[in-house]
């Protein structure tokens, strides 16, 4: 075959049937997870964020270079991101953008290095990557390419190449994620991935996308989530070490060396550059040397330590009790009450938090949230939706609260884009994000009210009870179409075909003898006749235990519990 090499017209049409692609399989996607909620979204946020990058090239006219093609696609899937997945996406794109820059046509040895230089910002992206998913699909990828593309510069070849490494590295997931191997699925970023390289090479070749895959193993299950891997009592380097240095000789800063050095003394290492300014997040043993090492190439101009190891004594320790999702002391301690009617003005600190269900707002809007911003499970907002809902606050600063695994790396995304200064509290469910409300205090500063409200998180147990959408076994516990399941704190403890009796076993497995709040929030499936039953099974648990139960009015899970 002749070599080839595609002009910018050629390069946004792959990049749009890549979108339909992974448009087309979506539905698959979806349609198998390692936990078996009705939340199997992988394949929709995937297919939102490429739609987001299409949207963008569309607005934009006279793309008549690959570089410009690839930098306004990036910009599009950054702000549209929904999901880790999504996010990771985003980052792998802007990789590729940057190889691309200066470039107005593509050919093969181009494509493998701008390939390479995504999967390289991806990882990058992530705080701890995890191996059998999307990361681990992309870098084979593009190793297969690289290595093709000193054998030969044809387009084709290469993309092909990069192809077939991809689909290898997906059905491999299982071996590195073992509950992938007993859900007996593969990665869902990773399939997805290979969905979009499907529609890129059919574009490329001028073939139509091959029929979506519906064999079992061809795709699907949840993203392991980064952040979700390591407890903190695992933590190897106790100091969470952030600076920024305003480089003096920005162009003999060498990063790669620079990231060398870092890792002889830590883990969890970001560090990037602009023009100018040097960001850097380290967990060190040694956070004074790390400042220094910073200090040795420019101006320290922002600090940030925690100490990680006295954070996790102090959620083990503390026997305070926090404030719950009813709120008796909201009013006089943890209220953000020049935020509620969201007017903004003199406005400190904006609070956006993500909630799906009427009584959910309301509760959110009642603790202070500034802004709530409909989502959640199976209904991920974007990173422009989130950055929207922190422009809506008209504040000075701004806390997200995610209340979901799956918004965290949107909400960061957002954070960072942000005009106004923005921290991300990481609540991974409801419960958490409104004990985090509830400890809020307008008269502290940004990040103080950071720290105490993630360790208000971390202190919320929380649980959940919803309808299993497929069969499956997790950790163990085979789980039939239509049980009710009990999760608590990411796991599946209980299954039953009653609902009341789930909520009545996790609760069991919930409660201790230490405990003194629980708060039931219930779902739109449910009345408050069957909530108030549930109380009562609770107060027989422990009669000194505090019961409060809210009409949440939210989808997908019938019960949201907290216990503190």
């Amino acid at each position: 075959m002749e070599s080839i090499k595609i002009n910018a017209l050629t390069f946004m049409d792959m990049l749009e049937q890549g979108s339909e692609s992974i448009t087309a399989q979506s539905g698959s996607i979806n349609a198998l997870n390692v936990f078996p909620v009705p939340d199997g979204d992988t394949g929709t946020n995937m297919a939102l964020t490429m739609q987001s990058g299409v949207r963008q090239l569309r607005t934009e006219k006279a793309l008549n270079e690959v570089g410009q093609v690839a930098a306004v696609f990036a910009k599009g899937l950054l702000m549209g991101a929904r999901g880790n997945s999504g996010v990771i996406l985003s980052q792998l794109f802007r990789g590729i953008a940057k190889a691309l820059e200066h470039e107005k046509g593509l050919d093969a040895k181009t494509w493998a290095e701008a390939l390479q230089s995504g999967t390289e910002t991806a990882y990058k992206a992530v705080m701890k990557p995890v191996e059998g998913t999307i990361l681990t699909v992309a870098r084979e990828a593009a190793r297969a390419a690289v290595k093709r593309a000193r054998k030969t510069d044809d387009l084709v070849e290469v993309t092909e190449a990069a192809l077939a490494a991809a689909k290898t590295a997906l059905e491999a997931t299982p071996k590195l994620l073992p509950l992938l191997k007993e859900a007996g699925v593969v990665d869902s970023g990773g399939s997805g991935l290979v969905a979009i390289f499907e529609g890129m090479l059919a574009a490329l070749k001028g073939e139509t996308p091959a029929r979506p895959r519906t064999d079992a193993q061809g795709d699907l299950s949840a993203v392991h989530r980064p952040q979700e891997v390591m407890r903190t009592e695992e933590i190897r380097y106790g100091y969470c070490t952030e600076f920024i240095v305003r480089l003096n000789h920005p162009e003999r800063f060498d990063l790669d060396a620079f990231r060398l050095r870092l890792s002889r003394d830590g883990d969890s290492i970001l560090a990037v550059r602009d023009e100018e300014l040097l960001k850097v997040h380290i967990h060190t043993e040694k956070p004074g040397e790390m400042l220094t090492l910073g200090q040795a190439h420019g101006e320290l101009v922002k600090i940030k330590i925690e100490n990680m190891r006295e954070q996790h004594g102090q959620l083990v320790n503390d026997s305070r009790t926090v404030t719950g999702a009813h709120g008796s002391e909201a009013n006089e301690d943890g209220k953000n009450a020049a935020a509620q009617d969201g007017d903004g003005g003199d406005l400190e600190i904006g609070i956006v938090a993500v909630a799906s269900g009427k009584g959910l707002e309301a509760l959110f809007k009642d603790a202070g949230a500034t802004v709530v911003l409909a989502g959640g499970q199976t209904m991920n907002p974007s990173t422009e939706d989130i950055l929207t809902a922190i422009q809506k606050t008209k504040a000075k600063q701004a806390i997200v609260l995610p209340n979901n695994g799956n918004i965290i790396m949107a909400a960061k995304q957002a954070a960072e884009v942000a005009e106004i200064p923005t921290v991300v509290v990481e609540t991974k469910s409801i419960p958490a994000g409104l004990s985090a409300l509830f400890s809020f205090n307008p008269e502290a500063d940004l990040q103080e009210n950071a720290e105490r409200m993630t360790a208000a998180a971390q202190r919320v147990k929380s649980g959940q009870v919803t309808q299993a959408v497929r069969d499956t076994t997790v950790d163990g516990t085979a789980v039939k179409k239509g049980d009710f399941i009990g999760i608590f704190e990411k796991k599946i403890v209980t299954n039953d075909p009653e609902r009341a009796r789930t909520a009545e076993k996790l609760l069991n497995k919930m409660v201790d003898e230490q405990d003194e709040l629980v708060t039931i929030i219930y779902g739109e499936a449910v009345n408050r006749e069957e909530a108030d039953k549930l109380a009562q099974s609770v107060r027989r648990l422990n009669e000194d235990l505090e019961v409060d139960v809210q009409d949440g009015g939210q989808p997908v899970f019938d019960y949201l519990i907290a216990v503190e």
